[in-house]
């Protein structure tokens, strides 16, 4: 009949009292490996001389770690030999296998990379240099170093994925023997591996170690929860043994009346699952009645769709639980047939159905395409799928990598896209996109390109116009319409759920305010040394060494463009730069000009120690702002605060918030003033009481529209309204005088009792 018995798989293995090896593991593994004769058994498929090479590495690591123990009294290398075992169950080559036996030597043991070049190759020594932390004394902060660490680990994985298969290695052992440690460091490493390392297994296919890495970290993360939900989910094997026992008997009838040959075994979800979905449906043990599935793998593709046939025939499905990953597969691979039905007995039974080829996927992830090369007859298409899929995430980390230079920043961006649920959409052509679920419109554009993203100015969802900040679903069809000038907008960070499109957004708007910033410095500083009576000397050729070269090494820039920079934010201060300038300058023979003094100081304030002159238009971007305390407009008296790292703040020249700074922060003040036309129109607060009733805020906005003004916000506060209403308005205006007119605009109404802009 070719069914595997189900009396031997199912019951035995999952539903009835299995050996317990570790703390929250739901499934029988391999005993671990350690000593060197033990890996020596699993490396048969290996060569003789890389078998060797082995050895010799396994030698090196045993000198290395000689008179170290772990916590638990072992001798030390014990961890690195189960490593290393591990890694051989996924049958990776020799230098995987090394890197695994000396993975901690570089960090442990004071080995330096050119000394494992010289004994092992570059190849090798690349594997165990990705996977060595960086010093944490490098840092200001243990969570800084931390995301460097997870930054050079994740680089490397992207350069050659067999780095992060033997740190999941590495992890998965660690996690098993954590008892020997301290509950708070147990609980820590639990978490980092709950957040970090068991989504990258999901994110590569390891599905195996992906359970298992949740299961171990729940049971060192909420210890009490999970031995609770483990006890009830054993009783529940008992209450359940009838049921599962009718539709084993059924499943193999129908299979074999159908003479269709399958593998039959069963499959209970895990404790940390059953967890999880509670909280989710914020439902009891009780209602989560989905514990137990059965998987069927059957010999061919096709034989997929006569198997479902067969169990529809059976069972009847529970509608909208029927899922094809074998058309569209998972993000990382995963391909299979899901379905539910409802048993005899009226409880739902989940059902995978798959080949041998997609088994194999499913279980080993991307590491499978180790197992298809070195011979076993598998097939090849769905590792072909986990590969792209891999291939695919891992090119994105360099995307992010190219477009991030923060290292917390970095480590944001790949939690994000470590979403195990995804959503398929269409492109217009019919091409598919697997995206994370609650992603945007804005987050397919960067999907499909970042010039795309960057350029998108509106979008169709299934051909009808839509919000750019729509969540898209699985079957939407979605097309973007960008325009040549467009740009990315701040507020899209809001609403994007993809790293990808975070860091693209993030490294325009970065770059812009870079180049706005050193634009503004290099007004500053020229301003500045006007006022010395010099000129700023270029920034290329022969003035570069004698000029910039000892500025720079002062101020601890690197290029002169940087400092610019610094001086656009406020990082530094334009007139102790040009002080400091000045005097290379002197030195370098130059003297002041007349002409040139008489410019710098023209228009100075001997009030305050201002940095010239800088003329607000509207124009300015990022590295200008005006300050949302009083919303100064064209015709108000102003005056500018180089914020340290902001930039430069335009307040009035009454804002009382202003005034406070001017006491405490003289130097950072520089005068500003307005252009004689800007190009834009600037917002003011307009407080307006009025007689409440009907439509009434109709003759508001009829109002400020008939004075040719704008509204762009509206608020009416959180007290509920009585007679009178209080009503805070944001109206864009030319200027002082158009303002003015929108004032007395509103006043002519009858229902407004006052009215006056909102001032500090």
């Amino acid at each position: 009949m070719g069914i595997r018995s189900f009396a031997a798989e199912l019951i035995p293995a999952a539903l009835v009292g299995r050996t317990k090896t570790a703390p929250g593991a739901s499934t029988p593994r391999e005993p671990e490996v350690s000593t060197f004769a033990g890996l020596a058994d699993k490396l048969g498929y290996l060569a003789k001389a890389d078998l060797k090479l082995v050895r010799d590495a396994y030698k090196f690591a045993d000198e290395a770690h000689l008179g170290q123990f772990r916590a638990s009294g072992e001798p030390y290398i014990t961890h690195p030999i189960a490593v290393a075992g591990l890694v051989a169950d996924w049958r990776l080559d020799a230098q995987a296998i090394m890197a695994a036996l000396m993975h901690d030597a570089m960090e442990d043991c004071g080995v330096t990379k050119t000394e494992l070049i010289e004994r092992f190759g570059a190849p090798t020594a690349e594997l165990v240099d990705g996977l060595t932390k960086l010093d944490k004394l490098q840092f200001s902060t243990r969570e800084e170093g931390q995301a460097e660490s997870f930054r050079k680990m994740l680089l490397a994985m992207s350069r050659d994925v067999r780095v992060i298969l033997v740190k999941l290695a590495d992890r998965l052992h660690n996690m098993r023997t954590m008892a020997a440690m301290a509950a708070n460091k147990r609980s820590r490493i639990a978490r980092e591996t709950l957040d970090i390392y068991a989504p990258i297994a999901h994110r590569l296919g390891l599905n195996q170690t992906y359970r298992e890495l949740q299961e171990l970290s729940f049971s060192y993360i909420h210890p009490w929860r999970h031995a609770a939900l483990e006890k009830a989910v054993q009783r529940a094997r008992g209450y359940r043994r009838d049921i599962v026992s009718k539709v084993q008997d059924d499943v193999v009838k129908a299979f074999a009346h159908n003479k269709l040959k399958a593998e039959i075994s069963g499959r209970e979800k895990t404790v940390f699952s059953i967890y999880r979905k509670m909280r989710e449906k914020h439902a009891g043990f009780a209602q989560v009645n989905d514990i137990f599935g059965f998987r069927i793998v059957v010999q061919t593709l096709p034989e997929c769709y006569l198997a479902l046939g067969v169990l529809h025939q059976l069972y009847k499905p529970v509608p909208g639980r029927f899922k094809d990953y074998i058309a569209i597969p998972k993000p990382n691979g995963y391909q299979s047939l899901h379905t539910t039905l409802v048993s005899p007995l009226g409880t739902a039974v989940e059902f995978q159905v798959r080949t041998e080829e997609m088994h194999a996927v499913a279980e080993a992830g991307i590491a499978a395409h180790w197992l298809y090369k070195t011979g076993q007859k598998i097939g090849g298409s769905p590792s072909d799928v986990a590969q792209r899929l891999g291939a695919m995430w891992l090119k994105s980390l360099l995307d992010i990598q190219q477009d991030t230079r923060d290292s917390s920043e970095f480590l944001e961006h790949v939690k994000i896209d470590l979403v195990p649920d995804a959503v398929y959409v269409f492109t217009p052509k019919s091409k598919i996109l697997a995206l994370p679920r609650g992603a945007t419109a804005v987050d397919f554009a960067y999907a499909i390109h970042s010039d795309v993203g960057d350029r998108t100015v509106a979008v169709k969802i299934n051909g009808e116009a839509a919000a750019l900040r729509t969540e898209l679903r699985s079957g939407d069809v979605v097309e973007v319409i960008s325009a040549p000038g467009a740009r990315p907008n701040p507020a899209w960070l809001n609403f994007v759920r993809t790293g990808r499109a975070r860091s693209k957004i993030r490294h325009y708007l970065k770059n812009l305010e870079h180049a706005e910033s050193q634009a503004l410095g290099e007004k500053m500083l020229g301003q500045a040394l006007r006022a010395e009576g010099l000129a700023l000397p270029a920034r290329e050729g022969e003035p570069l060494t004698a000029i910039w070269q000892p500025v720079l090494r002062w101020s601890g820039n690197r290029t002169p463009g940087d400092l610019l920079v610094d001086i656009g934010l406020g990082r530094k201060i334009a007139t102790i730069v040009a002080k400091r300038m000045a005097q290379q300058l002197r030195e370098a023979g130059q003297r002041p000009d007349a002409l040139t003094l008489s410019l710098g100081r023209y228009g100075g304030d001997d009030s305050a120690p201002t940095q010239g002159l800088v003329v607000i238009d509207g124009t300015e971007g990022a590295s200008v702002s005006l300050a949302t305390c009083c919303r100064p407009i064209p015709g108000d008296a102003i005056v500018g605060y180089l914020g340290r790292g902001e930039g430069l703040v335009v307040h009035t020249a009454e804002c009382s918030t202003g005034k406070r700074l001017f006491e405490r922060d003289r130097e950072r003040w520089m005068q500003v003033e307005w252009a004689e036309e800007p190009v834009r129109p600037f917002e003011a607060g307009v407080l307006i009481l009025l007689k409440n009733g009907k439509g009434v805020l109709a003759q508001v906005a009829q109002a400020v529209s008939a004075a040719e003004a704008d509204i762009t916000h509206i608020d009416m506060g959180d007290e509920p309204p009585g007679e009178v209403a209080e009503l805070r308005l944001l109206v864009s205006v030319r200027d002082r005088l158009h303002l003015a007119d929108v004032l007395r605009t509103l006043k002519r109404n009858g229902t407004v009792l006052k009215v006056q802009r909102v001032k500090p």
